[in-house]
């Protein structure tokens, strides 16, 4: 059934590229949570964003190009992913039942963002491999330590302003495979990932994804 054919909902995705793009973002959720829930929003004519609750009081997103109907829809991942694997050759998705009541947080707006800083991909890389390394020390069967999250890990700084990245965001980046593994992905030297800030958020791009985390209390992205 191809778009525009039909009114029922889901997704639509173009090619299997983008299938695979969105398919890798939704393991990586399950991974962290098999119970998770995957928010698909229309972003802009042809675009869609992917959002999940990555369990360190991050969300983390992908935009793909694609079609989702409704514009705003939760469902499983596990779902999600089933539907992934039997897109036809209409590009259609099944995403499975709606599962809006479960989402709870609110998310980050899409513009707004004033960028900061620029750092090494492999930073962030080394701070992730040192932290989990802590995290095996110090962790326990519910995880790493919270004062290991909350640890703030590197500093960014511009025209005045100047915020702290925690482990959160780095464990989030590294749990997602938002950061390129070398030497398997290719990952350059001079990889960057850029470092954004809202008057509510801290955002963070690289490479195959962004994390977001509220610069208030994560209490904040409850409802």
């Amino acid at each position: 059934m191809a778009e525009g054919i039909t009114g029922e909902r889901g997704v639509w995705l173009r090619d299997a590229a983008h299938r695979g793009d969105l398919a890798t973002f939704v393991d990586h959720a399950i991974r962290l949570d098999d119970a998770a829930v995957v928010r698909l929003r229309a972003r802009s004519p042809g675009l869609l964003t992917a959002w999940v609750a990555t369990g360190f009081d991050v969300l983390a997103s992908r935009v793909v190009v694609g079609t989702v109907r409704p514009d705003d829809l939760s469902v499983a991942a596990d779902a999600l992913a089933r539907g992934l694997s039997a897109m036809d050759a209409s590009g259609y998705v099944d995403p499975g039942f709606a599962m809006d009541s479960a989402w709870r947080g609110a998310l980050p707006p899409e513009s707004g963002f004033t960028h900061l800083e620029d750092l090494p991909a492999q930073v962030l890389l080394d701070l992730a491999q040192r932290g989990a390394r802590l995290a095996k020390e110090g962790g326990s069967s519910h995880g790493p330590p919270v004062s290991l999250l909350d640890q703030e890990v590197i500093r960014v700084s511009s025209a005045g302003v100047s915020v702290g990245l925690p482990m959160r965001c780095v464990f989030a980046l590294t749990a997602m495979g938002f950061l390129p593994q070398p030497p398997a992905e290719g990952a350059a030297a001079d990889e960057l990932v850029r470092v954004r800030i809202s008057p509510s958020w801290l955002r963070i791009d690289a490479r195959f994804g962004s994390v977001y985390r509220r610069r208030a209390h994560a209490a904040l992205l409850l409802r």
